[in-house]
């Protein structure tokens, strides 16, 4: 008899002859730029911590006040005894923030689009994802029971033919008598039109690259769909006041549901939904990642709210400007032909050996650049993901620039 011990076993070394073993690698330091590990130092270039926020004094103080305040857990659920006086002044901002009604905060990013997903279709209606979206949106999509069809990377004419079939099949179930043993637990009721769902990222969080979102908003409405936008990594970026890709496109008003981050630009951590009010009403009391999770911790909701608050003044205009700034100098330095849309770049290497290898390669050099493969990303499309701070100097990235010049080229004689 084969053991579950060994199954795992079998299945962890064909992962490891595939190249796509993972591991921990502990940081024995705060976030930053320059950080420890395994008792060396290292540049930074792995993390979402796009404004330099993660190390912040005064998110620092902000988080210590609220664990001298609140202790250091929830406790429980929100809907419990959790909801500690953080949050709703976190969602207050939030919502000011984004221009919305209202706003819900999440434990994390993927409970939030986890949770919301499956409350807004369900068996009967359809979700049009983007290729490239995230897990959680595949995940949730699947999770919802709704029909799920994938459209080809920000290809608005794939997009469109999807809608027009997903018009045609919701048209075709609503001329079909209605059946008498339908489960309302999982069909959509007799009483609501079924829906369809466009969900997409807005800066894609594996190739930095940006959705045509005022194309998107366009066929919606033509369609009478609706946009679920993930703005994890354009918030603190883009628009004004870094308030998103939306904002940048001025097409916030006419997304209906914005799911976001609190961990990347923030640097904090949780996720949130913004929209209407009865969207927020609605979610308090359908989202199972909200209703059945213990809330966030207060010293994190501190945090983030401070963060908002530093985002939208002078100071995080001049750190986005200088992040803007480092971007134009990495897109200068690797060659790019116009600087990247965001502060994500991906390096494609092909081969999943070879996109750890090189990644090996910078970590002997003293680099974090981490390997990006299957199934973050599609088999042979094993990349290096580098990731810029305001933080960053120039000196930094003209560094990184030689020894990832250097680490693929020693690579190709292996």
């Amino acid at each position: 008899m084969v053991t579950l011990e060994q199954q795992l076993a079998h299945e962890l070394a064909v992962l490891d002859r595939a190249g796509l073993k993972r591991f921990l690698r502990t940081i024995s330091s705060a976030q930053g730029t320059c950080v420890s590990s395994e008792g060396r130092q290292f540049i930074n270039f792995s993390s979402n911590d796009y404004l330099g926020l993660a190390n912040h004094p005064e998110l620092n103080q902000a988080a210590q006040a609220a664990i001298a305040a609140f202790g250091t857990g929830a406790g429980a659920s929100r809907l419990i005894s959790g909801s500690n006086a953080w949050f709703p002044k976190l969602e207050t901002t939030l919502a000011l923030y984004k221009g919305t009604e209202r706003a819900l905060a999440f434990s994390s990013g993927y409970a939030a689009t986890l949770g919301t997903l499956p409350c807004l279709v369900t068996k009967g209606d359809v979700i049009l994802a983007d290729r490239l979206a995230h897990a959680s949106i595949i995940d949730a999509a699947r999770l919802s029971g709704a029909t799920l069809r994938v459209f080809r990377h920000n290809d608005m004419g794939h997009l469109q033919k999807l809608l027009r079939w997903a018009a045609t099949e919701l048209q075709a179930s609503r001329s079909k008598s209605p059946c008498s043993d339908a489960n309302p637990r999982t069909l959509p009721t007799e009483s609501r039109p079924r829906r369809i769902l466009i969900a997409t990222e807005s800066i894609f969080s594996m190739d930095g690259d940006t959705a045509p979102l005022m194309d998107i908003v366009a066929l919606k409405t033509d369609w009478n769909a609706f946009l679920f936008l993930d703005e994890a990594h354009a918030t603190g970026l883009c628009g004004p006041q870094g308030k998103g890709w939306a904002h940048a496109c001025a097409v916030a008003e006419h997304v209906e549901v914005t799911m976001g981050t609190l961990g990347k630009a923030c640097g904090s951590s949780g996720g949130f939904v913004c929209g209407t009010a009865t969207l927020i009403e609605f979610l308090i009391n359908r989202a199972r990642t909200f209703l059945f999770s213990t809330a966030p911790l207060p010293a994190c909701a501190a945090a983030a709210q401070t963060a908002l608050e530093l985002m939208s003044s002078h100071e995080g205009d001049r750190r986005r400007a200088v992040l803007w700034d480092n971007i134009r100098l990495l897109s200068s330095a690797l060659r790019y032909e116009k600087p990247s849309q965001s502060a994500i770049f991906p390096i494609l290497v092909g081969a999943e050996h070879r996109a750890s290898r090189i990644s090996q390669a910078l970590f002997e050099k003293g680099f974090l650049v981490p390997a990006i493969r299957y199934p973050t990303v599609a088999r042979g499309k094993a990349r290096l993901r580098i990731s810029l701070s305001a933080d960053h100097t120039s000196e930094q990235i003209h560094f990184l620039v030689a020894a990832l010049e250097s680490a693929c080229a020693d690579t190709l004689s292996v």
